[in-house]
Formats: structure tokens, C-alpha cells, sequence
């Protein structure tokens, strides 16, 4: 894996939550870095696939390949979050309501 640098400002604050982080996971402050920012952008990619989802921009299993998740997880992200994502017409509940009952 190739890597590059990256140089970012932190607030004091921030500097010592990463310093806590190297202390508990015995990692040098680029390992934690990269730890820390890894966990950030899947959180930022789940919460972006449900906005999509939620937007009607994705599907479900597209949401979830974009997350980086199995649709299993998705599901569970869905139900977690509260996200509407169905959207479906009075007729066309009618209609498959209809073909449910017979």
C-alpha cells in the first residue's frame, strides 16, 4: 500500500483525545492517525449512503456497496437510523394489496 502524507491542524483538545488513543493502542501518532481517520470516513460513508437512500438517489444494495457494508448491514443501519426509504403510491399499495389478498 502506498502512502502519502497528509498534514492537518487539530485543536488542543482533539490533539490529546489522539494522544489517548495512542497510549491504549500502543501506536506510533501517523498509525493512530490513520485508525482515527479510517473509522471517521465509514462512519461518513454509511451516513452519506443513507442520505442517499433516503433521497431516492440510491438503492438499498447501492447504499450499501457504497457504504462498504452487506445489505444485512444496511438493513440494520435503516431500521437503527429510522431512515424512510420505500416510497411507494397509494395506487401501487393498492394495487400489490390487492394481489396479496387475491
Amino acid at each position: 500500500m502506498a502512502f502519502v502524507t497528509v498534514a492537518a491542524r487539530l485543536p488542543e483538545g482533539d490533539e490529546r483525545k489522539l494522544r489517548q488513543v495512542m497510549h491504549r493502542e500502543g501506536l506510533d501518532k501517523s498509525s493512530a492517525t490513520r485508525k482515527i481517520l479510517e473509522l471517521g470516513l465509514a462512519e461518513w460513508r454509511k451516513e452519506e449512503a443513507l442520505a442517499e437512500l433516503r433521497e431516492g438517489r440510491l438503492s438499498l444494495s447501492a447504499a450499501a456497496r457504497f457504504a462498504g457494508v452487506s445489505v444485512w448491514e444496511m438493513i440494520d443501519l435503516v431500521r437503527e437510523r429510522k431512515v424512510e426509504h420505500i416510497r411507494i403510491s397509494r395506487e401501487e399499495l393498492e394495487k400489490e394489496m390487492k394481489l396479496l389478498v387475491g
